[in-house]
């Protein structure tokens, strides 16, 4: 079944890493919440529009409020959004419904009127549990916040709660990466997301490493603590089912998934991308444009693309190998190609290396091999 993804355009304060579209307040906290309302408005709009077919002929396994910080938003508004998705689309009885959640946003009360709201996943941006990480990202939250945050949930009733960290952080020692990862299974989450630190393009972190004062790790220091994540994470009950995702037994990411597995879904909101009958398209990243356009009646398209064959194929390789690994009989089915006969020099090199795993079946990443997805996928390709 399809996923619908809402992505709600809001922080408190935008963080030094971050280069997903969203704003902050620029000191008029009148006018910042105005434009809250006109967006959901805007976004109850857009919600309408698509609801034609063939989008309102499927039922849909999952919905993710992603941002920005949904949980800036009231449990009000919240249920709102999700009483205007039922009234167009049909959800089903069992979907996953997963709120991005930052600490320093709620509190247990908070917490238990989202639940009351229909949402029954969290996924909580902890980034780290100590404070001069935190300090150093820029996040809100202080390292006691988060720990609590963690037991505010589970006390609220969610029994399915994933944390995020963020490792690779300038000068990051393994003895403190690995306190993080005992601090998160302390908590006993169902679900840990494990990201090395990226200086993505036009943020302030990559100003900060232009000009010197931040000096990223070492390429060889970020392997070794993401093989010790892998390692430390599969020992406490946590299996790897994606390059950076963790999970126990039978609690993976369903909306997550559903991206790695060319799944089709709708995505509403600034900057929002959609997939959906081998079409990919994506809205406008400003809010006040994306306000403007709904308000038009019009949809607040910035751009499409139908994927080629070749494009179809590659991301299957580059997915398939990030997540589960590659279904070797659905790849020649749909693309009529042999990818062991193709590459069998290079797949005989990447097992003798210890780097992937070949079944009849499925051609697989090891831990190994996930720490050079990238490259083993541009190598495939």
């Amino acid at each position: 079944m399809p996923s619908l993804y809402l992505h709600i355009p809001f922080c408190e304060h935008k963080c030094v890493y971050c280069d997903f579209y969203s704003i902050a307040p620029d000191g008029n906290r009148g006018g910042y919440e105005r434009l809250i309302l006109e967006f959901l408005r805007a976004l109850s709009r857009e919600i309408d529009l698509r609801g034609t077919s063939p989008f309102t002929a499927t039922s849909y396994d999952t919905v993710f409020f992603g941002g920005g910080t949904p949980s800036l938003l009231t449990p009000t508004q919240l249920s709102d959004i999700l009483s205007s998705i039922r009234r167009t689309f049909t959800i089903d009885d069992h979907a996953e419904v997963t709120l991005e959640t930052n600490p320093g946003t709620v509190d247990r009360e908070k917490l238990e009127a989202f639940q009351q709201a229909g949402v029954n996943r969290l996924s909580i941006g902890i980034q780290s549990f100590h404070q001069d990480d935190l300090n150093f990202l820029t996040r809100i939250h202080s390292a006691d916040q988060a720990a609590q945050c963690v037991r505010d949930a589970q006390a609220a009733g969610f029994s399915n709660v994933s944390l995020d960290l963020i490792f690779a952080l300038p000068g990051q020692t393994f003895d403190r990466w690995m306190s993080n990862l005992h601090a998160a299974v302390d908590l006993d989450p169902s679900h840990v997301s494990c990201y090395s630190l990226i200086v993505e393009p036009d943020t302030p972190l990559s100003r900060m490493v232009l000009t010197g004062s931040v000096k990223p790790l070492a390429i060889e220091d970020d392997a070794r603590l993401y093989e010790s994540t892998i390692e430390f994470l599969g020992q406490h009950g946590y299996a790897q089912y994606e390059v950076s995702n963790f999970a126990k037994p039978g609690m993976e990411s369903r909306h997550n998934s559903a991206y790695w597995n060319h799944t089709e879904y709708l995505g509403f909101g600034p900057s929002a991308h959609s997939f959906w009958g081998g079409e990919r398209w994506w809205n406008i990243a400003q809010v006040q444009g994306y306000i403007d356009r709904l308000t038009r009646g019009e949809l607040p398209l910035a751009g499409r693309e139908r994927l080629s064959e070749e494009q179809w194929r590659e991301e299957a390789i580059f997915l398939g190998l990030r997540s589960g690994g590659i279904d070797l009989e659905t790849y020649r089915k749909r693309f009529g190609r042999e990818l062991p006969s193709e590459n069998s020099s290079l797949i005989g090199q990447l097992i003798a290396d210890g780097l992937v795993t070949m079944s009849r079946q499925r051609l697989s990443l090891t831990s190994r091999g996930y720490v050079i997805c990238d490259e083993i996928c541009q190598r495939l390709l």
